[in-house]
């Protein structure tokens, strides 16, 4: 009974330091040396690089958006990587052409990290800004974004994704508790060292600093980590917005997520090498407690959970902690029935949501033991609403 108490606290003193002791520490850290950017009017010239794969539904949106963005129209060029599309996505793109929009269409389909590898190569600007077909960004987001690049420790820049939804729905509401947690933590990474990754609907690169990522890399991850290499740092303007509509369906943000976490698994594991705090100092602490303690989690509640079981014949204590865990996975699966009946609640989004990123954890760390990848990408977000 001594060891299932001593694994059990280990568990739930992990499971606290990820979730509350990380972000504490960062605030602490971010006040004691924390490092601003230098920040001054800047308007270097600009290609918009837009990622797509059969997105005639919203393409002509998001080109209209993007031709509309508050900037000098002779520093801004508009490129769309198709990655193979089947649909109309190339005609659309095409009939832009007369207002500056340019395609570079695959010659085979590779996935989204290759197509913007070849995009890159055929980029004037001297800042690359990287978007989603279906995101949507304000009219000032550049100029929000390139003072920064005054600054010649950066090398990176992302912005503020704002979730909202049409229709109410509790992943929605989970999704957006979710992201503006991440926020918190991208805020103070950034003001301390680089944050570990961007937002991959929206972030520019200094094209000079553009390194080719393998095919399966996750470029929202791992463009981060290409900046520290190089002795840049990637930061984070609260002030860029964007807007996106969350997935309304759990199954599908939970394939967005095994996705996701499978490639950042996979790209953590090539580049152990930035998880030694010897050589990177705070940068790898915050890896290795942003994502690996992060996506180790599931193990954690899992261990916690059986020691508790068994603990719960010894005193009162476990035996409360066993049963208020075993309400919490009750209320996250009372919120999975009740939106298949049609019936959202935002009391039960976050325990639902918690149980999908968990879970997701889970399936993408059995994927990277099988050694399973992602490199095509499937589009699965629901149409976005207007700003």
């Amino acid at each position: 009974m001594r060891v299932l108490e001593i694994i059990f606290w280990i568990g739930v003193v992990a499971i606290v330091y990820t979730y509350a002791g990380y972000p504490l520490l960062l605030m602490l850290m971010s006040r004691l040396r924390g490092k601003p950017v230098l920040r001054r009017e800047f308007t270097p010239s600009v290609t918009v690089i837009i990622a797509a794969y059969n997105e005639e539904r919203d393409l002509a949106e998001k080109l209209e958006n993007t031709l509309a963005l508050d900037y000098p129209k002779s520093k801004l060029e508009i490129l769309v990587t198709s990655d193979c599309s089947t649909d109309r996505t190339d005609e659309i793109v095409r009939s832009f052409a007369p207002r500056g929009v340019r395609l570079h269409r695959q010659t085979e389909r590779l996935g989204k990290t290759a197509a913007q590898n070849a995009a890159v190569e055929k980029a004037s600007g001297e800042i690359l800004l990287f978007s989603d077909a279906t995101t949507h960004y304000r009219p000032d987001v550049l100029r929000r974004m390139a003072p920064s690049f005054a600054d010649a420790s950066v090398g990176c820049v992302t912005g503020n994704v704002i979730y909202t939804h049409a229709t109410d729905s509790s992943v929605s509401h989970g999704t957006r508790s979710y992201w503006n947690y991440e926020f918190l933590l991208k805020k103070h990474e950034s003001a301390i060292t680089s944050l570990i990754g961007v937002c991959g609907c929206m972030y520019a690169v200094r094209k000079s600093a553009y390194v080719p990522l393998y095919h399966e890399a996750c470029s929202d991850f791992l463009v981060a980590t290409t900046m520290v290499r190089q002795g840049l740092r990637a930061v984070y303007e609260p002030e860029a917005v964007c807007m996106e509509e969350p997935n309304k369906k759990g199954s599908k943000e939970l394939a967005v997520r095994v996705r996701i976490i499978t490639q950042t698994l996979a790209d953590l594991w090539r580049n152990r090498d930035v998880l030694n705090p010897f050589r990177k100092g705070f940068y790898a602490v915050q890896l290795l407690s942003h994502k690996v303690m992060r996506y180790l989690v599931p193990l954690f509640l899992i261990t916690v959970l059986i020691t508790s079981a068994f603990l719960a014949f010894k005193n009162l204590f476990y035996a409360a902690v066993f049963i208020a865990q075993i309400g919490f996975y009750l209320a996250a699966a009372a919120s999975a029935l009740m939106v298949r009946l049609g019936i959202n609640s935002r009391w039960l989004a976050l325990p639902q949501y918690f149980v999908i990123t968990n879970v997701a954890c889970l399936i993408a760390l059995i994927k990277l033991l099988r050694g399973e990848r992602y490199v095509r990408w499937e589009p699965v977000r629901e149409r976005i609403a207007n700003i």
